[in-house]
């Protein structure tokens, strides 16, 4: 197959995977998964941050809020870092690498996007606390575009540690 057709076809199959995992969480609104991923997967876990690094803040996770006295964040379907996870997940499933390093591409990436998207939601937490006037511009446009930029040079640094494994275009 000729390559710019082959990268055609990739970019197109990266499009349709993304839609689809997009698609599949949208199914799943107010659904017991929803819940599971944004309450014990993002809310818990960053109340537990919080009070680990400010223990004097005393947030607790309540429902799809990060609850604490003098302000909290809700962390609402969009906030808990899966279209981050859906980009990547598209992005190695089309990348000429083989299944293995796929697979622990996939599974490290997990791994970033948790951990970059709970340093957000922390940066948002203690920013709406100190100025509410920081929070709008952080969370509308500076920490999406860092949460892309982050992932994505996760990626990069994927593909380049392990282009010896690529599959040729």
């Amino acid at each position: 197959m000729h390559r710019k057709n082959l990268i055609f076809l990739r970019a197109l199959g990266f499009l349709a995977i993304f839609a689809f995992l997009q698609w599949i969480w949208d199914v799943a609104h107010d659904t017991a998964f929803e819940y599971a991923v944004i309450h014990g997967a993002t809310v818990q876990p960053a109340a537990w941050l919080v009070n680990f690094f400010t223990p004097s803040i005393q947030a607790q996770a309540v429902g799809f809020t990060l609850s604490a006295p003098g302000g909290g964040l809700n962390i609402l379907n969009g906030c808990e870092g899966l279209e981050a996870l859906f980009l990547l997940w598209a992005a190695f499933i089309v990348a000429p690498l083989t299944w293995i390093s796929k697979l622990w591409g996939l599974l490290l990436g997990i791994i970033v996007v948790f951990v970059v998207n709970q340093a957000r939601i922390l940066l948002l937490f203690y920013a709406y606390r100190a100025d509410h006037s920081l929070f709008d511009p952080l969370h509308a446009t500076v920490t999406p575009i860092a949460v892309i930029v982050l992932v994505s040079f996760y990626f990069y640094v994927w593909l380049y540690r392990t282009r010896r494994y690529a599959q040729p275009l």
